[in-house]
């Protein structure tokens, strides 16, 4: 599994995760839509301590910095 996932990107993705778990804390969502985007939380916060997200293989894309050899 090769990293593709840069800090912006990476950062972004956490804060979209702790906005969902604050508002379902504070009950403004409910119901299937905070179980859904509970579970889209989940997975940002997975891809983002995995440094990888496997949407971004079929297309190529990586937000990662090119590494200097």
């Amino acid at each position: 599994m090769k990293k593709n996932m840069g800090t912006a990107d990476i950062v972004i993705r956490l804060l979209v995760a702790a906005i969902i778990i604050g508002l379902y804390s504070f009950n403004v969502i409910s119901g299937t839509i905070a179980v859904v985007l509970l579970v889209l939380g989940g997975i940002f916060v997975l891809t983002s301590l995995m440094n990888f997200c496997p949407l971004y293989l079929p297309f190529g894309i990586s937000t990662r910095k090119k590494e200097k050899q």
